[in-house]
């Protein structure tokens, strides 16, 4: 067993054990803090498969400015009732838990198929598709039609929101 198999089953059970406690705690702040401890576990294993633009992104996008975002909301929202929002028992939450066990019967049996096919070994070719130098040579070589499209429409979409946001100033 390498260092590295070890770092990603503690990486693993700690996104595993922070996705459950996000869920099951009926605080939402503590909620959102640990969805963020879930996307900096994730943006490890990104790392552990050498995707680190992908990594980054994570870390950036979502635990910077969504998980903000989110807090910010909630905070604003102050709930102080939180009992009116806690979901009574009912046949909703037997198959949630049905289906949840089902889901994970898949996974294990997928993992026991594959680890019985020796499906492992990765090409180089593959070891760079998760690279920032990857992501920029497909993105202004093979793609560079579609990035230039959605950048014009981004801009059009800005451009159309500050001219609604004067008009409502106004």
């Amino acid at each position: 067993m390498t260092i590295e198999l070890i770092f990603f089953f503690c990486c693993a059970a700690v996104a595993v054990i922070s996705a459950v406690m996000m869920i099951t705690r009926p605080n939402p702040v503590k909620s959102v803090l640990f969805l963020i401890v879930n996307f900096f576990c994730l943006s490890l294993l990104y790392l552990l498969l050498h995707a680190q633009f992908i990594a980054v992104v994570q870390i950036i996008v979502y635990a910077g400015a969504i998980m903000v975002l989110f807090l910010f909301v909630i905070m604003l929202l102050n709930i102080a009732d939180e009992d009116r929002f806690r979901e009574v028992k009912s046949v909703k939450r037997l198959l949630a838990i049905v289906v949840s066990g089902g889901v994970a019967a898949e996974i294990i049996a997928s993992i026991v198929v594959v680890e019985g096919t020796g499906a492992q070994a990765v090409s180089q070719e593959m070891n760079s598709l998760g690279t920032v130098e990857g992501i920029g040579k497909a993105l202004f070589t093979t793609y560079v039609f579609p990035f230039e499209v959605t950048s014009l429409l981004l801009l059009a979409a800005m451009v159309g929101v500050i001219i609604l946001a004067k008009k409502k100033f106004s």
